[in-house]
């Protein structure tokens, strides 16, 4: 009869055969991450402006041009590269026994620092100000009093609005040391973001992005998630631009120069089907195997594209 793993004790050797710890091993896949406790939001110095969100909890999208002004383009470069400053400073913080909750203070503070307000704050009644997502959480995580263990991978989602437009990025860390394939999925959706920014070229089909994507991640043999997509984003949130990251032959919109969207490719070990948790916000794998992401804020140039959200 064979043992199964959850007999085994997290130093016990892994019942694979491997010859690692089960810790270090396969320990990962039988603890699901569960709900914990959620802090109250941190408040917003009156003197930050906000978006018109921010106080009925309620976001209103409306139509408009894709293409952007040069105003708002030289505003997004900026509040690009500040949620690329907080995004490293939160991920710097990433450590085993810290919990999300204590990476979304950070975040918060990052983001008043610089003068913005943090985007999901209150954005469709959302508690707080970082989306932190956990192993085999999609995206939309709640931050909250779980400490982080050795060998997980958390994905940090931050977003700041500044001067009347939103910088929005992110990206998946290991916590401590991760197994190998965690790494390589890592490794994988880093390289599927890398081939979709790559993809993005005035005069091409929004379909061309999520091709790339879909075919690097299949051939490495992972899922791609199909419910959540890229989107248009300047002063709005979230425009009615969407950028999936699989080859949907509806996604027919063609490229044009001034176009500001992101990139956010996620990526899954098993199912790309997803379900919902009971706080309405929370995606997980159906097959609660572990997924990853990486993001980007992108505009669209003359002859290629430019990358909004790297650190100065």
């Amino acid at each position: 009869m064979a043992t199964t793993a959850l007999a085994l004790k997290a130093n016990d050797p892994c019942w694979c055969g491997s010859g690692r710890k089960f810790k270090r091993c396969h320990k990962a896949s039988t603890d699901h991450i569960r709900p914990g406790r959620v802090s109250p939001p941190r408040p917003v110095p009156p003197e930050i402006p906000r978006p018109p969100y921010a106080e009925t909890g309620v976001p209103v999208r409306t139509p408009g041009p894709h293409v952007r002004t040069p105003d708002v383009i030289e505003r997004m470069r900026v509040a690009g590269r500040a949620a690329a400053e907080v995004l490293q400073t939160v991920g710097a913080a990433v450590a085993p026994g810290v919990t999300t909750d204590e990476l979304d203070a950070l975040c918060h503070d990052e983001c008043i620092k610089r003068g913005g307000y943090p985007s999901p704050l209150n954005y469709g009644a959302f508690p707080k100000s970082l989306c932190t997502s956990v192993n085999e959480v999609i995206c939309h995580g709640i931050p909250d009093d779980r400490a982080l263990v050795d060998g997980d991978i958390v994905n940090l989602d931050v977003t700041i609005f500044l001067d009347g437009v939103h910088g929005d990025t992110n990206a998946t860390f290991p916590v401590g040391q991760i197994d190998e394939a965690s790494a390589d999925l890592v490794r994988v959706t880093r390289e599927c973001l890398d081939l979709g920014v790559a993809a993005v070229a005035p005069g091409r089909q929004v379909r061309e992005i999520g091709r790339a994507i879909q075919a690097h991640a299949e051939g490495e043999g992972y899922g791609v998630v199909r419910a959540f997509v890229g989107h248009g984003i300047a002063e709005q949130f979230h425009t009615d631009l969407q950028i999936p990251h699989y080859d949907d032959p509806r996604a027919t919109t063609v490229i044009e120069p001034g176009m500001t969207f992101t990139i956010e490719p996620m990526i899954t070990m098993g199912s790309w089907q997803h379900e919902i948790w009971d706080d309405d916000w929370t995606a997980v794998t159906v097959d609660r195997k572990r997924t990853a992401q990486f993001e980007h804020t992108l505009l669209v140039t003359d002859d290629g594209v430019e990358i909004l959200t790297l650190a100065g």
